[in-house]
């Protein structure tokens, strides 16, 4: 029998996450302000005024994307046979897809992350597995960390084949490895001969990895002398190496044709020179190419609550029930509009983030993790409401639609395809508690240390004293607008909802500051109230991004102000969210929650579970299914 494995600790996993992080804040993040009560609006509308101004070549080269797609993509066949076509993927190569960002020199296109997050918008919204497999493979695969922390020789050699359609994946994720890196297992020592690592280990959910030739592998390495710890390194690890293995592909509820699977390596010969950035610097590469690589997945949402916005709102219009077009009754008009409004904020994080990205002058941890997390959210509320509005004709699937006559709108399959998101590259909870740490950093500056029990008397004293001084300045700025609103004139009928930002942003700072005084140390446990804290930022973020957004659209066309009726029907919607959220910060049912959650994994309601056939019941065992021998599905999109 196999020994269990002895799993990191609390305090391990910890440290490890706190190792990897960015400590300093060389560039400047917009949404670190709105969480200390400032609102810096010089940061964004110069970028909000040139958010989606494309370079040279990009709108030719988003056309014949846009052909390709609605001519050869069919996401209602992928769902179906649970497979992208070769041709498929071959097509996008050929179209440049593949190396949208990578540089001119090495074979790309060399575009920006506006261009490549509107590129990404028109395949996903034929179908979004097709639109996974290129932003696993240019998000979070080979490409973006080889041009972020490539060797140039590393560059030459893997960017051309990249660029020119060699698919890529990146393997961290393992069977005891989710969002907690303290427990990668896999491990890579030195040959004996100094000249490669031999690579062992397992790796699951692998997104691209059954048909990518290229992929970047965390591993642990040897530890440093002196130090017990063994630290993570990142790889790049070519799929026809010996001892690499698909040992299986996964199946899922929603992106069906998903290539996704598990993956073995066994005495891997990886040639020294395939280290990536340098021995130990695994987990913080992954980290910072997260930082762009989650903009991909906002794009998605963006593209999707288009598409539920147009079919819901054309359905409420056609549909008559009661004499009169269903969008006539406020239930329904309340959905479609709700849907607008969250679609246009949507846009407006895309194209906000994509310009702070391509500015190379912002550091957007936190803004990428706000947007992915408040777009996946708000996407998933989206395709909830217009399959509500389809009725029937939502929960069927676009396949049997087809065969009786009516119309193969795919809502369903959308639907299934959308939940992931919340999931995909740090589900909503390890998000808003990313957020939430890097929200406080600044108030753990000046006084982590009295807060914390473990520090020595000495240095609490001392970060008291620091404290008091800081934040006897601090705390009365947080109350005080002095001089603030006449700035905000110039949004016109949403100046009023920028002034509210203003105000719900000094209020959160101070709403932070109160949490580390009444939790102290213990505010890192206190989630639940971490989350309605980061959920208050995260709105005032999409309200910002939407006014903004809002006057760059009546400023590139005078005579349509029709941005300015979706921000503010946007920001009204959003201002009852955050009030609700504030009302809820110390004024909760969480301990209670918490102790009835404890007490069910405890058994203590097991009766609870009484006169149905109990799942555990229907676990029979069943006949395992024979191993793959290794076979890699699907040709390698580059070969011919």
């Amino acid at each position: 029998m196999n020994e269990p494995k002895k799993l990191a600790s609390e305090r391990e996993a910890r440290e490890v996450a706190e190792a990897a992080r960015e400590k300093d804040w060389e560039h400047a993040s917009f949404a670190r302000g709105l969480f200390d009560g400032r609102v810096e609006l010089g940061l964004i509308q110069p970028l909000m005024a040139r958010a989606g101004a494309e370079e040279e070549g990009a709108d030719a080269f988003l056309e014949r994307v846009h052909a390709f797609a609605r001519d050869h993509i069919d996401g209602d066949r992928i769902d179906r046979e649970g497979h992208v076509p070769d041709e498929v993927l071959r097509g996008l190569a050929e179209l440049g897809c593949f190396g949208i960002k990578i540089p001119k020199e090495y074979g790309g296109l060399g575009f920006s992350q506006t261009t490549y997050n509107r590129a990404l918008e028109i395949v996903a919204s034929r179908c979004g597995a097709t639109g996974a497999f290129l932003s696993a493979h240019q998000s979070i695969g080979v490409p973006q960390p080889l041009m972020m922390f490539g060797t140039d020789e590393q560059k030459q050699r893997y960017l051309p084949r990249l660029a020119a359609g060699a698919l890529s994946a990146f393997a961290l994720t393992e069977p005891d490895v989710g969002s907690d890196p303290a427990n990668v297992s896999t491990e890579a020592v030195p040959s004996e001969d100094g000249t490669h690592w031999i690579l062992n280990g397992e790796k699951l959910w692998t997104t691209n990895g059954p048909r990518a030739e290229l992929m970047v592998v965390m591993a642990r390495t040897p530890a440093a002398p002196g130090k017990k710890r063994k630290p993570i390194s990142a790889f790049i690890v070519e799929a026809d190496w010996p001892g690499v293995e698909v040992a299986h592909t996964c199946d899922f509820m929603g992106l069906k044709g998903l290539s996704n699977g598990v993956l073995h390596f066994t005495n891997v010969r990886v040639p020294k020179e395939n280290l990536l950035w340098g021995e130990g610097m695994g987990l913080k590469l992954a980290l910072i190419t997260l930082n762009t690589g989650r903009l991909a997945l906002p794009a998605f949402c963006a593209a999707a609550g288009k598409g539920c916005t147009e079919i819901s709102r054309d359905w409420a219009a056609r549909r008559v029930q009661w004499g009169q077009p269903i969008g006539k009754h406020d239930a329904i008009a309340q959905k479609v509009g709700r849907m607008a409004a969250d679609t246009f904020a949507m846009n407006a994080i895309v194209a906000l983030t994509s310009a702070m990205a391509d500015a190379k002058t912002f550091d957007i941890r936190l803004e990428a993790a706000i947007a992915k997390m408040w777009n996946s959210e708000r996407a998933w509320d989206v395709v909830n409401d217009a399959l509500q509005v389809r009725g029937g004709r939502g929960y069927e699937t676009a396949e049997s639609l087809a065969r009786r006559g009516d119309e193969p709108v795919p809502v369903e399959r959308w639907l299934r395809d959308l939940r992931i998101n919340l999931i995909f590259e740090g589900s909503s909870e390890i998000m808003r508690l990313f957020i939430a740490r890097e929200a406080v950093d600044h108030h753990l500056e000046v006084a982590g240390d009295m807060v914390d029990a473990r520090a020595p008397m000495g240095k609490r004293v001392a970060a008291a004293l620091r404290a008091g001084l800081y934040y006897a300045w601090w705390y009365p700025t947080r109350w005080m607008g002095w001089g603030r609103w006449p700035r905000y004139a110039e949004f016109g009928s949403n100046a009023t909802h920028m002034r509210y930002v203003d105000r719900a942003s000094r209020r959160l700072a101070r709403s932070l500051f109160y949490c580390m005084m009444r939790f102290g140390g213990g505010l890192e446990r206190r989630q639940a109230v971490l989350g309605r804290v980061v959920d208050i930022g995260a709105e005032l973020f999409a309200m910002a991004a939407s006014c903004a957004y809002a006057e760059k659209r009546v400023q590139d066309d005078p005579s349509d102000t029709s941005p300015r009726e979706l921000a503010d029907a946007f920001c009204r919607l959003a201002r009852l969210r955050v009030e609700e959220r504030f009302r809820h910060v110390f004024r909760n049912a969480d301990a209670g929650t918490y102790r009835v959650a404890q007490r069910a994994m405890e058994g203590r309601y097991v009766w609870l579970e009484e006169g149905v056939v109990r799942v555990t019941e229907s676990l029979t065992e069943r006949p395992e299914t024979p191993a793959p021998t290794g076979a890699r599905t699907g040709a390698p999109v580059g070969a011919a």
